[in-house]
């Protein structure tokens, strides 16, 4: 038997099919497709477009007991390396690190990282906003269980969303990046001075109001400092949590006097980074 559907309903649910086909493919442009090697995977995430400045992110899937690493891989590791260069209509790119967590390297030292998996928000400049902006990446990073397994990967993707479906993971994001703060801020959690001891060491003393998941994390002025992990000193003054480092791991040449140190402090909740000048 031949049903008639009027013509009204008929208009009906091809609009409702064309939007549900266009939802789906927003949906798929919102992210590129996972570049995938043994043990974790690697894709590109775009937000909601609005002027010149966009938010994206870069989504890593670790498989159970993989770690990778942070920006500063600590006393092992290879810290990830990005190329944005091949973008089409991009000024810039600023990556946005989560706080890390420390885990054991295997070699009686520490490393700085990441296990699961990890968003590294971006934010991007267009360089004309009224045009579209295409990210493209070039990926190069390590996983470890008990061996370190380099990892290339290439991506790309379209940052032209009005609405992204990956805005809410975005945003989840970039509530976990230490947030800016200065020595001797009155927060719960903070690190209230930092001063030399003898011509090598360095002491931080960190006020917490629970001092047993808190790490602190020190960088140099440049990538090619590898500072080592500052770490607890016992019987510190009362009502403080006070870290030591050596000043190890400088470039020749280079002079710790005035440096300009990046210090990120990684409590249970919080997370805060501070900048300083060794004096």
């Amino acid at each position: 038997m031949l049903t008639r559907v009027p013509l009204r309903a008929a208009i009906g649910v091809a609009t409702t099919l064309l939007a549900s086909s266009l939802a789906i493919a927003a949906r798929a442009d919102d992210a590129s497709p996972w570049q995938r090697d043994g043990h974790s995977a690697v894709r590109l995430l775009a937000g909601s477009r609005s002027g010149a400045v966009l938010l994206g992110g870069i989504a890593f899937q670790l498989e159970p007991g993989w770690k990778t690493y942070w920006r500063s891989p600590g006393d092992s590791g290879v810290p990830p390396r990005f190329d944005f260069s091949k973008s089409d209509n991009v000024e810039a790119v600023t990556i946005m690190w989560p706080a890390p967590l420390k885990f054991d390297d295997g070699a009686g030292g520490h490393s700085i990282g990441y296990h699961d998996q990890i968003v590294l928000p971006l934010r991007i400049v267009a360089k004309a906003a009224d045009k579209p902006v295409t990210l493209r990446a070039e990926i190069n990073y390590a996983v470890c269980e008990k061996l370190c397994i380099p990892v290339e990967a290439s991506a790309e993707l379209g940052l032209n969303s009005v609405a992204s479906t990956e805005d809410a993971n975005l945003r989840a994001a970039l509530d976990t990046v230490p947030k800016p703060a200065n020595i001797g801020d009155p927060n719960p959690l903070t690190i209230r001075d930092v001063k030399r001891d003898g011509p090598k060491n360095v002491v931080v003393d960190v006020v917490t109001p629970d001092s047993r998941s808190v790490n602190l994390f020190v960088e140099g002025p440049t990538l090619d400092w590898a500072l080592p992990i500052p770490v607890p000193v016992q019987h510190s003054p009362p009502g403080v949590m006070r870290f030591s480092f050596e000043l190890d791991g400088l470039p020749p040449g280079a002079k710790p006097d005035g440096a300009a140190l990046k210090f990120t402090l990684v409590g249970p909740e919080k997370a805060y980074e501070f900048n300083t000048n060794l004096e």
